[in-house]
């Protein structure tokens, strides 16, 4: 007779913080950890999709976690999920690594609603892109976008999206009657944006959100890299950065759009920065130096990058390019801002000069 590898289910001594969950929930959690969409884990699971939303929001407020990213990293944390051994317990989730990479490799299920808002804003509901409107009431949209699982008050879109010129009639709930009406679509579920005494907020789970999907990504990067697997690290931060496309916000008026866009756009910058030091960390330095020749082309005032640069180039046997970089970075620096390279710069210059290659290959990762 067949034995089972099954183990047995984690107790409140060994797990003492999923002792408030339900086994359905722990499977739930464990998906999340895994990296797997509401929609992957509703298949994974045999779960009406609503019904997995409803276990995430009943993890989160009985665990205290904020969002879905802190699920993860929960998951990890408590042992839940281990990196590269596999689940602590048989279920009918797949095992951790094998599960994310079957969920980014097949073509998943056309969530209800989706929203992107690391490039232009757009919206699509079952795979049909939306008419979001006027520019002012996709900036609307995009502010609720950005604000997740909080309420943002009517003030606050009145300064965010028009400024020091606010509308001369009362416009904000005229917008979210609007944007209601696209995103929920005549038969849709439910209502999309919910009104409070605090303000309008996006209900959670009714629209899969590209950045949320991101900051899962690098949370999932994060893990990965504490767990010692710097590729699974890479391959993470890669379909992060895959989610960015073309301008970000392009064209939306007002001063949360453009606050927003230099936050997006220096997060992207250090989520490549990140990948790009793990991947020289791998010795895949002809792999990294393309791609820091396009981010050094972009930000020339970027020493961090400069330094990457100098470290992929020189550790790939170029040391007279790597040495070129730094002329040309110093130039910039005294040039258009009338000052010398910093440490970082100056550290790895002498570095590639005495030949220290110990130092430059161990660098550590950048923040």
């Amino acid at each position: 007779m067949p034995t089972s590898a099954t183990t047995s289910q984690p107790t409140a001594t060994t797990l003492p913080t999923l002792s408030p969950l339900t086994r359905q929930e722990r499977d739930v959690l464990y998906a999340v950890g895994c990296g797997m969409r509401d929609s992957e884990i509703a298949t994974a699971l045999s779960l009406p999709q609503d019904t997995v939303a409803g276990h995430l929001a009943r993890i989160l407020a009985a665990l205290g976690l904020r969002d879905r990213a802190a699920a993860i990293v929960h998951a990890f944390d408590c042992g839940l999920v281990t990196p590269g051994r596999g689940p602590r317990r048989q279920t009918k989730v797949p095992a951790p690594r094998a599960a994310v990479r079957r969920a980014t490799e097949r073509h998943a299920p056309e969530p209800p609603l989706r929203i992107s808002v690391l490039g232009p804003l757009q919206a699509w509901r079952g795979g049909q892109p939306v008419d979001l409107g006027h520019l002012r009431q996709q900036s609307v949209l995009a502010a609720l976008v950005l604000c997740p699982g909080r309420a943002v008050s009517q003030q606050e879109l009145l300064d965010g999206v028009w400024g020091m010129e606010p509308p001369a009639t009362n416009v904000v709930p005229v917008y979210i009657y609007r944007l209601r009406k696209l995103l929920r679509g005549g038969d849709g579920p439910g209502p999309v944006i919910e009104h409070s005494r605090c303000g309008y907020r996006l209900l959670p789970g009714a629209a899969e959100v590209d950045m949320a999907r991101m900051e899962e990504l690098v949370t999932a990067a994060g893990a990965a890299e504490r767990a010692g697997e710097p590729a699974e690290a890479v391959r993470f931060c890669s379909q992060a950065l895959g989610l960015f496309r073309g301008e970000l916000l392009a064209g939306l008026p007002g001063p949360l759009p453009e606050l927003e866009r230099l936050r997006l756009t220096e997060r992207r910058t250090a989520l490549a920065q990140r990948k790009l030091n793990w991947q020289l960390q791998l010795g895949r330095h002809a792999e990294a130096i393309e791609e820091l020749w396009a981010l050094a082309v972009a930000q020339p005032l970027n020493e961090p990058v400069a330094a990457m640069l100098m470290r992929a180039l020189y550790l790939d046997g170029r040391q007279a390019d790597a040495l070129n970089v730094f002329d040309r970075t110093r130039r910039r620096l005294s040039d258009d801002l009338g000052v010398s390279p910093g440490q970082l710069l100056r550290r790895t210059h002498q570095m590639i000069l005495r030949g220290y290659d110990a130092g430059l290959g161990l660098a550590g990762a950048t923040p």
